[in-house]
């Protein structure tokens, strides 16, 4: 197939969930497959490096700067009596349009794919050829409506999960196919659109050859969290974490120590108990060692959706997981055999502990969580799925003409 492919994150150098899918699914996709790439970049111009990293399995690739929502903006103002989503028309791009258009004169394609609703749009000027939206995300919205803490809260996540909702159904009247992540987003995507059937699951994956090798020996009683600050629910889930899960391990284990990774600019660090064995990393360029050195890593996720690619690359390097249900949701794990569940923050910390106490769990989690990473979710299975439903759809495109 010649797929357009347009994304709204530019996936090199793979360093964060959307990126890191985005780079898999291309890099399997190119095998077959010959793959116009267009995207937007949140880092503003993308690096001469950085585009040439991805000219082996791209035929062209092009990324304009993505220019972030701004609610105070004009034009976000105006967007609150509109019926789609403010951030939708806030960051609407002129350029983006422009480079698709030029790309579907000057060349044929047999699909477009747009990676997540930020490139859904620009999918809409393609005319004459089949459209597939790849992974729509629902349940972070869904659950901040469900959530709201008080009436005005909910009044205004009411308002913007109506929107949501309209503007999905909308889009997906002009696409062929759908992708989601887990089970969980599927049931979304049939709430909010009855009867919708190119539907595929493509859950997150991880690459096994890259987190495959000798990082350093794990260090006694250390705990890792490998996640940027900066987005809400990785922020909760630390504040939940050191508030009411760390002191009930330090009590036991004075010398526990937690490394949290990834971005916090702009965050109310102050906000969060720091010190006393929990450190801010920053941002690593390589996260392998940090997670392969640790004992455990922690993913006590209070909110959210998708698949936590954080669970995959820990069981990939062989870390052992303690996560909260809604952390692992999504993923097809048994607590006990390749990971240990817990919701309540005792029942957390005792999880942690009989970690650090059992050399042996340690050991079954290790080996577990690594053969289910190497039987479900690698990124060549993952790709496998995506790969499915174009060639679906194309083929159904190229019989009824």
């Amino acid at each position: 197939m010649r797929i357009l492919f347009l994304s709204g994150w530019y996936p090199y150098p793979p360093d964060n969930g959307a990126r890191i899918r985005t780079f898999n699914l291309i890099k399997h996709l190119a095998v077959r497959h010959e793959i116009t790439l267009l995207s937007f970049s949140s880092r503003g111009p993308v690096p001469q490096k950085w585009l040439e990293a991805m000219m082996p399995y791209c035929r062209s690739v092009a990324a304009v700067p993505y220019k972030e929502f701004q609610p105070g903006r004009l034009r976000a103002l105006l967007a609150l009596l509109s019926t789609r989503p403010r951030s939708v028309v806030d960051t609407y791009s002129p350029e983006m349009a422009d480079l698709v258009k030029k790309a579907f004169r000057n060349d044929t394609f047999d699909v477009v794919v747009a990676s997540t609703p930020r490139a859904a749009p620009y999918a809409l000027l393609v005319k004459d050829i089949p459209r597939v939206f790849e992974e729509i995300e629902l349940a972070v919205l869904r659950e901040k409506f469900a959530r709201a803490p008080n009436p005005a809260a909910k009044l205004r996540y009411g308002l913007m999960w109506w929107k949501q909702s309209r503007y999905i159904n909308s889009l997906l009247s002009q696409f062929k196919g759908c992708t989601v992540v887990s089970e969980q987003e599927c049931d979304l995507v049939r709430r909010i659109v009855p009867g919708y059937n190119s539907l595929a699951v493509v859950p997150n994956g991880v690459d096994l050859e890259t987190n495959t090798g000798e990082f350093g020996a794990p260090q006694p009683d250390t705990l890792i969290y490998p996640g940027a600050l900066t987005y809400s629910a990785n922020f909760d889930a630390m504040k939940f974490f050191l508030g009411e899960v760390f002191p009930l391990i330090k009590d036991q284990r004075p010398d526990a120590r937690l490394r949290i990774t990834g971005g916090y600019d702009g965050v109310p660090i102050e906000q969060l108990p720091l010190g006393n064995g929990a450190e801010l990393t920053g941002y690593l360029d390589d996260i392998r060692p940090a997670v392969a050195q640790s004992w455990a890593c922690v993913v006590p996720l209070r909110v959210g959706g998708g698949t936590r690619l954080k669970i995959l690359e820990a069981m990939a390097l062989g870390t052992p997981v303690v996560s909260t249900s809604k952390g692992a949701e999504g993923l097809q794990v048994t607590s006990g055999e390749n990971i240990l569940l817990a919701d309540e923050p005792a029942e957390f910390a005792q999880s942690v502990l009989r970690l650090f106490k059992d050399e042996s769990l340690r050991a079954r989690l290790s080996a577990n969580g690594r053969r289910l990473v190497e039987e479900r979710y690698s990124w060549k299975t993952c790709a496998r799925q995506l790969e499915q439903l174009l060639l679906q759809i194309v083929r159904e495109r190229n019989t009824n003409g």
